[in-house]
């Protein structure tokens, strides 16, 4: 896979862990994350283990910032073959508080957040013909979640993203596929436990995941290094739910 990948919010959680095993199948790899220390860290790390990798600081939101991320990202590594866009922002709000400035909030992390990363990707997959984009949604878009309006909203619209980019894309040899994680042990998902917006995980997870168990980064990102591989391109406009039978 000798292609330059981004992931975005790769600093910790699946896109650390995507970051991970893309670098293994020969990728070179760029760690975009709001946490530019961390991203630096983890790349640090991926080059020690005999990986290419870069990490670059970038606020999704802010396209100025994408756009010369990625510029940065051109100039050290090369034209982007693969984006994933794993950066996101969850909150847990009663409907009827949920404040302008939080939907606004939750809907430019991970709606516009991963509109912006793809569209400042697409012009070197169109260029080489050949592309891979990967959008991590949640199992909440297709089933909804109680006092997360925002976040399953924000989590839909990349759902309807990905198939309209599928659609316009597949010609150009670019696959545009979604995966949508249950109950995954991150960090952003041990905050919510800790903060008291869900059980503890291990006992939600045991009660809720007909597996039995919260699933782990590493099965998110074996799914997704399929997806961006030259084997995956008769796969693109679906939703590969990674959730342990949550969601059927």
């Amino acid at each position: 896979m000798d292609r330059v990948a981004v992931i975005t919010g790769a600093a910790s959680g699946m896109g650390l862990a995507i970051a991970r095993h893309l670098a293994a199948r020969g990728g070179r790899i760029a760690l975009l994350d709001l946490q530019g220390e961390a991203a630096l860290r983890a790349a640090d790390d991926l080059r020690g283990s005999g990986a290419t990798a870069l990490g670059v600081e970038a606020d999704v939101t802010d396209r100025v910032a994408i756009d010369a991320a990625l510029d940065k990202v051109r100039t050290e590594l090369g034209p982007i073959g693969i984006m994933v866009t794993s950066a996101g922002l969850d909150a847990f709000e009663r409907f009827t508080e949920i404040s302008s400035a939080s939907w606004e909030r939750v809907l430019a992390v991970n709606l516009t957040g991963t509109f912006h990363c793809l569209q400042a990707a697409v012009p070197d997959m169109l260029a080489a013909g050949w592309g891979r984009m990967v959008t991590i949604s949640s199992s909440s878009a297709q089933s909804g979640a109680a006092r997360m309006a925002h976040y399953v909203a924000a989590k839909a619209g990349v759902l309807g993203l990905t198939r309209a980019l599928a659609l316009e894309l597949a010609r150009h040899g670019i696959a545009v596929n979604a995966i949508t994680p249950g109950m995954i042990d991150t960090p952003m998902l041990r905050r919510a436990a800790a903060g008291g917006d869900i059980g503890a995980l291990e006992k939600t997870a045991a009660r809720a995941v007909p597996v039995g168990r919260a699933g782990t980064p590493d099965e998110i990102a074996a799914t997704c290094a399929f997806l961006c591989s030259d084997e995956a391109a008769f796969i693109t406009g679906q939703v590969i739910g990674v959730n342990g039978g949550m969601v059927l």
